[in-house]
């Protein structure tokens, strides 16, 4: 029998949402809608078959991640399964002992067919097992923060996972906790898109670039970098994270770095030094030399906000 303080973990996967979320992040905006008929008629297509290989999600790093939380008990994925897009995921999914819900096929042109389903399957689940701890909503759409809003009220830890650029605001500072699927461990960022090239003359450039060469592309050359302002919302944040932090240490002007990220992160669950380019959350700080002073003795990182 599981002890009380074990924690147990549910996870629910509006997989046409990420799916869909991910080919627009790898091909550029709105293209899944532009290629869907496409799809549909001949994934056989050389040219289809390569651009979803391309666009292909993990899903084993989806649900590592979601086992660093405690032990996964029940894993729920939606979808339309008889859809191309989706079949190819399926012998994974089932080899990772995922619960596969087949929704009707007219709610899988829409990215928030699971919705509805989803969201009451996982309020039963928290009265049917009253020791889950953890739940992990896989999606994007702003639709999913009652739910989320409503695991928080029934005293459950929640973490979102979304495509970066694809997933509402609102959803992730529901959350307790926001990963990006695209920082995820073991996950390739992709590639900065080129509009003119998809626009004017998409086959030519599928046709003439290789595997390797496309996949060089898009790890190496074309990584899409965080916006200024992404960096400037991060340094924002880390500031109000420092004063908090000072204004409640009784006079204490050194601070625990590994404190002032749960704080950050707690005022911004979106917030992930590694989307933002760093390795370490050090790394971070470092690079904010002129706002925030580092000390490093031993094993501990200490941090202070650098007066004007």
């Amino acid at each position: 029998m599981a002890e009380p303080q074990d924690t147990r973990v549910a996870v629910y996967l509006d997989f046409d949402n990420i799916v869909i979320s991910w080919y627009d992040r790898v091909h550029g905006r709105n293209a899944y809608s532009k290629d869907r008929q496409r799809i549909q008629d001949n994934p056989a297509d050389a040219e289809v078959a390569e651009r979803l290989k391309a666009a292909m999600i993990d899903v084993g790093a989806i649900i590592d991640y979601a086992s660093s939380f405690g032990t996964l008990v029940l894993t729920r994925a939606y979808a339309d399964w008889s859809s191309p897009v989706n079949a190819e995921y399926r012998s994974q999914l089932v080899a990772r002992a995922v619960d596969l819900v087949q929704l009707f096929p007219a709610a899988a042109y829409a990215k928030n067919g699971a919705d509805i389903r989803l969201a009451v399957d996982a309020v039963e689940d928290m009265f049917r097992l009253p020791d889950l701890t953890h739940v992990v909503i896989v999606a994007g759409d702003s639709d999913y923060v009652p739910l989320a809003q409503r695991c928080k009220r029934l005293g459950r830890y929640v973490i979102g996972v979304g495509v970066a650029g694809s997933t509402a605001k609102s959803l992730a500072a529901a959350c307790d906790e926001f990963e990006a699927y695209d920082s995820l461990p073991g996950v390739e960022r992709a590639a900065a898109p080129a509009p003119a090239a998809e626009e004017t003359a998409p086959k030519k450039p599928a046709a003439k670039q290789t595997q390797g060469a496309r996949k060089q592309s898009r790890t190496v050359a074309e990584k899409e970098e965080p916006t200024r302002s992404e960096q400037e919302e991060a340094t924002a944040t880390l500031v109000r994270a420092l004063r908090l932090g000072h204004d409640k240490s009784d006079g204490d002007e050194w601070l625990h770095s590994s404190a002032v990220k749960t704080q950050m992160r707690r005022m911004d669950p979106s917030f992930s030094e590694k989307a933002l380019g760093y390795r370490s959350f050090n790394a971070f700080l470092k690079s904010r030399a002129d706002i925030a002073e580092l000390e490093e003795t031993g094993h501990e990182r200490l941090v202070r906000l650098k007066e004007a």
